[in-house]
């Protein structure tokens, strides 16, 4: 970008939710700062504008539909992983609607290709199988490639591993005719900053070269960090320059985290204080393994305004889920002072995964969904959530 070598636009986690008064915070809640995702937004469109990237909201990532206002004038459409986010994207968002799946349910394919501008197939024999289909209802088929090039952090998010499922080796394309695919797709990042994405194009071109002049788009998936303070916009702008002289079509990625990085929060309240073993526990009215998965699975420790590691403050606190599950532990934090029941917490960056992956396990009840906006001083609740909805889950 010509603009910047770095993003320094991300606000700062100190900064976001200001004047709101958290007791008027229903808890546990998901509560997202409309100026931190509009600022997010604001950078996405100003970096689609730089380089001529279209740009994707990946709505595994990030899917509040009463957000998608803010979003809408900056991006290009979504990317969904089936029928359902197809439909919410074409419903709710609008523009492209681009959706994959390691594999299409019979049933929900004709909605698939209703909702879709383009859809990417994860092997040539569903490419084969669809593609007649999909050419009558005027929609741009793909191919998911996988590039042997393995850049995440954490093999439970590495889809390039060996014995990888996802995407179609080089190997398995000699030979293969092509003639009517539309395009390519690849995805091996995973919070990552230019220099990673370099070393994806790289790996395209050795192994996909000579396929990708007769496509009309390519699209790098997602995991760039874009909105990350200090993310290497500059770098970006000269990979993509240095990949649009060798491929002319449409460049494509598809953010989910990046678009609502450091914008939202998890608001909630301490409801005991056990101590057994000489460990003082706060068990709370969230848990990691229903509302915060990925802190189990990645996993990775969130961190809390106004807390610190073990040692940096006076009082030390493991913190636990209020499911059964003893392994729901989120992490051993420090405060300035002794937690009691009632006070409220606030986990940064919740905006994204943790919204879509909450589950009502051991029937908990879901966080709340709420709205910031700070030039109104209003808090915006969005959903809250009941028996109801634990009931109609099953049957």
């Amino acid at each position: 970008m010509s603009a910047t070598h770095a993003n320094a636009d991300a606000p700062a986690a100190e900064n976001l939710l200001a004047g709101l008064d958290l007791a008027c915070v229903p808890s546990p809640a998901f509560v997202v700062d409309a100026a931190a995702l509009a600022r997010n937004a604001a950078l996405l469109a100003r970096l689609r504008a730089e380089t001529g990237v279209r740009v994707l909201l990946a709505l595994k990532g990030f899917a509040l539909w009463r957000a998608f206002p803010l979003l809408r004038g900056a991006l290009d459409g979504v990317c969904a992983s089936g029928a359902h986010e197809a439909r919410l994207g074409a419903e709710e968002f609008g523009g492209e609607v681009h959706t994959y799946a390691p594999a299409f349910r019979p049933g929900e394919f004709a909605e698939v290709l209703g909702r879709s501008t383009h859809v990417t197939f994860n092997s040539v024999a569903e490419w084969q199988r669809h593609r007649a289909a999909a050419a009558a209802r005027g929609v741009s088929c793909g191919l998911r490639l996988n590039p042997g090039f393995s850049a995440a952090p954490a093999a439970l998010y590495d889809p390039c591993a060996p014995g990888s499922h996802l995407g179609v080796s080089a190997a398995a394309l000699a030979g293969v005719d092509l003639a009517g695919l539309d395009g390519f797709h690849v995805h091996a990042l995973c919070q990552q900053d230019a220099a990673a994405c370099a070393g994806l194009v790289e790996a395209v071109l050795a192994r996909f070269g000579p396929l990708l002049g007769a496509r009309r788009w390519l699209n790098l998936g997602g995991g760039h960090h874009f909105t990350r303070p200090g993310y290497d916009l500059a770098g970006f702008a000269a990979v993509m320059g240095k990949l649009r002289a060798v491929f002319p079509g449409e460049i494509y990625v598809e953010p989910g985290e990046a678009v609502a990085l450091h914008a939202g929060v998890l608001v909630a309240t301490v409801l005991d204080v056990v101590t057994n073993d000489g460990i003082a526990t706060a068990i709370l009215d969230t848990s990691a393994t229903a509302h915060m998965p990925d802190v189990l699975e990645m996993p990775y420790r969130p961190e809390i305004v106004g807390a610190g590691r073990v040692g940096e403050k006076a009082h030390a606190f493991r913190l636990a889920g209020s499911t059964c599950l003893a392994g729901d532990v989120i992490g051993t934090y420090a405060f300035d002072r002794a937690l009691v029941a009632g006070d409220r917490l606030v986990f940064l960056d919740m905006a994204h995964y943790s919204m879509v992956k909450t589950t009502t396990f051991n029937g908990i009840g879901l966080p709340a969904i709420a709205l910031w906006h700070a030039d109104e001083r209003r808090l915006e609740v969005c959903r809250e959530f009941g028996y109801a909805d634990y009931r109609g889950r099953l049957a």
